[in-house]
């Protein structure tokens, strides 16, 4: 406590001015700092400084207060202050000759140009950036909002050869604007295994670091600085790894597909990643060790290790849209988003209905922005949009599976973005996970006739003829119902998937769709790889009339799937294979 309390003391006393390596622009040395918060959609500012006696203040007074009242609280304070560090001797008494109140110091507020600021005048346009703030003889430099670090940790597990990638959160600032400085642990002299508490700096200065061989077996330390992009930076924070790195699995199924993703597409080219992660939720149960994965050693399900590989392996594709299934919301706020982040990708998430896991889908930030969001879920659409009201009538007839329809809790992510080169070029990207029994096949044709009614609904009406792609686990090999119904436009009320689930289960229907799509990885022989089941559940889906497909990025080989036996594996992070392609505008 102690320790942390010294810690917040030096961080008050520091200079927000100036990049910690040295520079110009840092206050003089008598120069004490008085850090004001002052955020326009809060009632009160606060203010924190340290008195001459060494004890810290922190205030919190009304924006609309004239600062008169806050200079006489601080007045107040101070002398307070001195009469306590006043009666901790007789003989300190005795020197200042204070053996009664102590006397109330002058305190008065001067702009940057030198100017006294009138008392009058609000809390709010009172504390600038740069005004000096004087109680009695002591002089302080007002730092008004300066940048600063909300959060900083480091992932759980480390492992070499793997980019480490921390959480960073910021209040006026900017992770990209921040500095970051690396210490690796010092080897202990003589070999031996205990590692010391020195730190040596290691050469690397960015975001991510990604540890050698070398450092297995030493901990690591991150030190940020955080900074907003005008040469303004605020007290730095450090944050130690809370175990060591650890020895990589070497070559893992994604390394050879690097080969082809070194590079982002030129601004004329997309790369769409769609991708199955396996959610922890369903990766750490009993049965999916004993059942679904038994051939995958524990510790290659573990969240931590399986995100190293997750991390790593997205990172290195480059691409500019990514649209995940099964994304654990505590995978998407601590993990995937703040390391994606950091390569230049913006996240959006959309949780499963009374679920923990659900969809998440990045944009390259440098060549799309976001316009709207239309996400929805199937359950709630059906029966609370005009849009889907004849579909909703319909499916009425056939109360069986209404009720299983209703009870799903699947969701569409629909994002629209525009090109930051071009905006006349706009995507409408769609991104889903259907339901996954495999005599579901009636479900999953009325949720995706609710899907693309939506996406129709954006493509056509809201933002006219804008090219669609749909990315999904569609739970739905090339020869369903649900395939034919997205690539042909049209399902026959006499398909076989209508009674999937036995006669009881039929429902008879006739739907169609406008949209032309083809599958733009066109029938894989297999996206899902376990050990009781392979085959093509997953698609990019684009419009056939807009984009066109310029590469196929080539999935592993049987060999590299069936290394240890099936997936997902200590090289492998999920039970899924991500689709890669790079897209073109006709």
């Amino acid at each position: 406590m102690w320790r942390r309390l010294r810690s917040a003391l030096r961080s008050l006393r520091g200079s927000a001015a100036a990049p910690p390596h040295g520079g110009g622009g840092r206050p003089p040395a008598a120069m004490e700092r008085a850090v004001v918060r002052c955020v326009p959609s809060e009632p009160k500012l606060s203010l924190r400084f340290v008195l001459p006696d060494g004890s810290a203040r922190h205030m919190q007074r009304d924006q609309a207060e004239p600062l008169g009242r806050a200079l006489a609280r601080i007045a107040t304070n101070a002398a307070k202050g001195h009469g306590k560090a006043g009666k901790k001797s007789k003989k300190a008494r005795a020197e200042s000759g204070a053996e009664g109140e102590a006397a109330v110091p002058a305190v008065r507020l001067f702009s940057r140009d030198g100017a006294a600021v009138a008392e009058e005048v609000p809390n709010a346009a009172a504390w600038q950036d740069g005004a000096v703030l004087h109680i009695g003889d002591a002089r302080y430099r007002v730092e008004r909002n300066p940048p600063a670090l909300t959060e900083l940790s480091l992932p759980r597990s480390l492992l070499a050869g793997f980019p480490v990638c921390p959480k960073v959160s910021t209040e006026f600032a900017a992770p990209q604007h921040c500095l970051f400085r690396w210490f690796r642990e010092q080897r202990p002299a003589g070999g031996g295994d205990a590692a010391g508490e020195a730190w040596v700096e290691t050469a690397a200065a960015d975001r991510v670091f990604t540890p050698s061989n070398a450092l297995v077996g030493l901990r690591l330390k991150l030190r940020c600085t955080p900074g907003d992009g005008e040469q303004r930076y605020g007290p730095a924070r450090e944050v130690e790894s809370s175990g060591p790195v650890e020895a990589g699995p070497g070559t893992c199924t994604f390394d050879a597909r690097h080969l082809y993703t070194k590079k982002v597409c030129s601004h004329g080219s997309v790369r769409v990643v769609s991708y199955n992660i396996l959610a922890d939720t369903y990766a750490q149960t009993e049965f999916s060790r004993t059942v679904l994965y038994p051939y995958c050693a524990p510790y290659a399900l573990e969240i931590d290790y399986r995100q190293n590989l997750l991390k790593k392996e997205l990172a290195g594709y480059s691409a500019d849209l990514v649209c995940l299934q099964e994304v654990d919301k505590s995978v998407f706020v601590d993990s995937l988003a703040p390391a994606l982040d950091a390569f230049g990708l913006e996240g959006l998430f959309r949780i499963k209905e009374k679920q923990h896991e659900g969809l998440a889908t990045f944009y390259r930030r440098d060549k799309f922005s976001l316009l709207s969001q239309h996400d929805t879920a199937f359950s709630e659409a059906l029966l609370s949009e005009p849009l889907h009201k004849e579909l909703c009538e319909q499916l009425a007839k056939y109360p069986l599976v209404q009720e299983k329809v209703l009870q799903r809790s699947s969701v569409l992510q629909v994002s629209v973005l525009q090109s930051t080169t071009d905006p006349a070029r706009k995507l409408c990207v769609a991104n889903t996970h259907l339901y996954w029994h495999p005599k579901g096949g009636n479900i999953r044709l009325i949720q995706i006739a609710v899907a693309m009614s939506h996406i129709k609904h954006i493509a056509c009406d809201l933002y006219p003829s804008i090219p669609v792609i749909f990315c999904g686990d569609f739970n739905s090999t090339p020869s369903s119902g649900t395939y034919s119904f997205i690539s042909s436009g049209g399902i026959a009320e006499d398909h076989e998937d209508w009674i999937s689930n036995g006669e009881e289960e039929r429902c008879s229907m006739s739907l169609s769709h406008p949209l032309k799509l083809l599958s733009a990885c066109g029938e894989p022989a297999y996206t899902n790889y376990v050990g009781g089941f392979h085959g093509c559940l997953d698609y990019i889906f684009i419009d056939r009339n807009a984009l066109e497909v310029e590469q196929i990025i080539p999935l592993p080989s049987h060999e590299e799937i069936t290394t240890h036996q099936a997936l997902p594996s200590v090289s492998h992070p999920s039970d899924h294979i991500a689709l890669i392609c790079d897209l073109k505008w006709k």
